[in-house]
């Protein structure tokens, strides 16, 4: 990784790119610090362990620990994503037609879904506001009128698709995908913190006769995050190899060749996904505690959409396993794939082109997400479940959603920056 770095930095159009995404970053975290006017930032502080803003921050980007401009990071964006992605299938008929005009097509999709995001985003805001000032005692809002509820959406608003257009830019003009590039730096400012207040519990604030005991711990829950990490990285990596042969090449040796099909084919997607899922109807909810949180509907709901209940776990994982089957077909659409390979003159060998080739790659999408579900799923259930049961920090309980989201990021940077080092030698190859 050093060495990719250091070979990274060698080259003028790679090193602009990693200095422009460090200066959106730069920007996206002074934004992240800038709190919303006309609120009491320092009311978070009382609901800081309900659960639901670390698991917001996660999702977000950060920014909602002092209520920032940035509070809502690039999940109505996320939002906005998944209902446009489940409408193109086969529901909207609009939508799926763009879906099938290339370039063309992606734009007006685009469009539509920040649209969708600016929409999401205005009620989000208002509903998170209400929500938490409605839990707090020290009151969030200073002033409770129609008019500064609608002042605070506006500003939120703004501040989300703002955070959206630098993550374009990142992913336009830097390095590796914006949106989770955000999340990504989110995470890792938050990582500091959330080492010490493991430390901090378990540690400093232990009796004498069982620091020793706190120490032991703290230093497992460590190994145990390099364990985990490992097999992340390795999962991660591992592809399957799909030989494909070329009828144009048949004469020449060696003409066969591989598609690569990673195990964990949508990446970390469904997990942005299903927290973003889990997220919004909790922002709802929260808007309705005082008139309505003695109520058996409510107590239902706030049992099922919460991470801190083992109900709430298990359906959270279950979303990832649903998300991560319907993303592989979305990354790899079976049916474009057989077409593109028609239009190429090549085959799966043993596999007839056109349907056959079409439903051999379904099914095989279908192992490997059953694969790729299954670890994922684990990967966040287990430390989630491990805070439920034994009442470990919150921090704990979402370390496997930032670690697979952190891991995924890095990968997906290092084989960017790989590519375009391999870009470079080709080049100057042919120069």
């Amino acid at each position: 990784m050093f060495s990719t770095l250091k070979n990274a930095f060698k080259d003028k159009e790679i090193r602009n790119k990693i200095f422009f995404t460090l200066f959106i970053l730069l920007l996206y975290r002074i934004g992240a610090n800038i709190a919303v006017p006309g609120v009491n930032a320092k009311a978070i502080n009382q609901i800081a362990n309900t659960g639901l803003i670390p698991m917001l921050d996660t999702v977000s980007g950060g920014g909602l620990d002092n209520y920032s401009i940035f509070s809502l990071g690039v999940s109505p964006y996320i939002t906005a994503q998944i209902v446009i992605q489940l409408l193109q299938m086969d529901i909207v008929p609009k939508l799926v037609e763009w879906g099938k005009q290339g370039e063309v097509g992606r734009r007006k999709t685009n469009q539509v879904t920040r649209y969708l995001a600016l929409a999401v985003a205005f009620v989000q805001s208002i509903g998170i506001t209400l929500g938490f000032n409605a839990l707090t005692q020290m009151k969030l809002v200073k002033t409770m009128t129609p008019q500064t509820y609608i002042e605070i959406g506006i500003i939120m608003t703004a501040g989300t698709m703002l955070l959206t257009w630098l993550g374009d830019e990142i992913t336009d003009k830097g390095l590796g995908n914006g949106v989770s590039v955000i999340i990504f730096a989110g995470i890792i400012a938050r990582l500091p913190n959330g080492i010490a207040q493991i430390f901090k519990e378990d540690v400093t604030n232990a009796s004498s006769s069982d620091r020793w005991k706190g120490i032991l711990f703290f230093i497992a829950i460590i190994v145990a995050i390099l364990v985990i990490t490992k097999v992340v990285t390795w999962v991660e990596q591992a592809v399957r190899r799909l030989p494909i042969q070329y009828t144009r090449r048949a004469a020449v040796s060696g003409s066969e060749s591989f598609l690569p099909l990673k195990v964990n084919v949508s990446g970390v997607i469904p997990v942005i996904f299903a927290s973003s899922f889990i997220i919004t109807p909790s922002t709802i909810l929260m808007a309705f505690q005082n008139s309505q949180g003695d109520q058996q509907w409510y107590q239902v709901l706030t049992q099922i959409f919460s991470l801190q209940t083992t109900p709430g776990a298990i359906i959270y994982t279950l979303l990832i396993v649903l998300f991560t089957f319907f993303y592989a077909f979305v990354q790899v659409n079976p049916e474009k794939l057989s077409e593109n390979l028609q239009k190429q003159g090549a085959y799966i060998p043993s596999v007839w082109p056109g349907k056959d080739t079409q439903d051999f790659v379904s099914k095989l999408l279908i192992k490997l997400s059953t694969v790729g579900s299954f670890y994922l799923g684990l990967v966040a259930l287990i430390p989630q479940l491990a805070t439920n049961i034994w009442g470990l920090p919150s921090s704990i309980g979402l370390g496997g959603t930032s670690l697979l989201i952190v891991i995924g990021v890095v990968l997906e940077l290092s084989r960017q920056i790989n590519g375009l080092l391999m870009k470079r030698e080709y080049v100057g190859f042919i120069r």
